[in-house]
């Protein structure tokens, strides 16, 4: 019979019995639906914990399960005799929810790319009200150094992710707003043709007709529709999302 730490609670934490189940699917080469499947777990929950801890190249259970009571020991100390998780946010939200959905936030952003700290970083910042957050406010947040914040944030700013400015303080803040991201999607419009220009450029050399010339001006066709159609999506969401019914204007005629 399985022990009570063992046990899964539905919706509850995973188990180190669960964790070890996810290291043997790893090793077997399953895709998180199937690992998932077989815990009885949201794919979302797979997902989140195996991104979180290592990826799926360096995921152990038994040193995820260690990062995990870790995390439970901090909390716990922050406000000793009640887990930091369950205290009430002073806007009346859920905390722990809260929490939560910043990591599988964090986890959509890192199997795009981002490291795991710049994705919490960037998670952090889009799930603020105020959509702006200084360095130690950020630090705070996500409970990280000074120095995880800086490399977090220059890393995204470089992508476009985020922008800088100056609050009445003089303080660094740093901001994501609807522009930000219609910046991000094309500056990745533009770096998806450049794909195209360097492979066409490729088809010139290896000569017209050639097996490896028409291959790469397939390539390059393929990434010129592809990168005009996302820059035309984005002025057109841009559009739609940002413009505002004129003044007086009769929503019903």
């Amino acid at each position: 019979m399985p022990t009570a730490k063992e046990t899964a609670m539905p919706g509850g934490r995973l188990t180190q019995q669960e964790r070890q189940q996810i290291t043997l699917g790893l090793a077997e080469g399953l895709a998180y639906a199937e690992i998932a499947r077989r815990i009885d777990r949201p794919t979302s929950t797979v997902t989140r914990e195996v991104m979180r801890n290592g990826g799926p190249a360096g995921y152990r259970g038994d040193l995820a399960q260690h990062a995990t009571e870790h995390r439970a020991r901090r909390r716990a100390k922050a406000v000793p005799g009640r887990s930091s998780a369950s205290r009430p946010a002073a806007d009346g939200r859920d905390t722990e929810a809260l929490r939560a959905y910043e990591d599988a936030f964090a986890t959509v952003f890192m199997q795009s790319g981002l490291p795991r700290m710049t994705a919490r970083a960037l998670a952090g910042l889009y799930t603020t009200d105020t959509g702006s957050l200084t360095a130690a406010e950020l630090a705070r947040r996500l409970q990280i150094s000074p120095g995880s914040v800086s490399k977090a944030v220059a890393f995204l700013d470089s992508q476009g992710l985020i922008r800088r400015e100056r609050d009445e303080r003089r303080r660094e803040r740093y901001v994501v707003d609807d522009d930000v991201m219609y910046q991000s999607v094309m500056a990745s419009a533009r770096s998806t043709a450049q794909l195209g220009e360097i492979a066409r450029q490729g088809a010139d050399i290896l000569g017209p007709g050639t097996p490896a010339a028409a291959r790469l001006e397939n390539i390059a066709r393929f990434v010129d529709l592809v990168s005009e159609g996302i820059a035309r999506a984005a002025d057109q969401a841009r559009e739609i999302l940002h413009t505002k019914p004129a003044p007086g204007a009769d929503s019903t005629s």
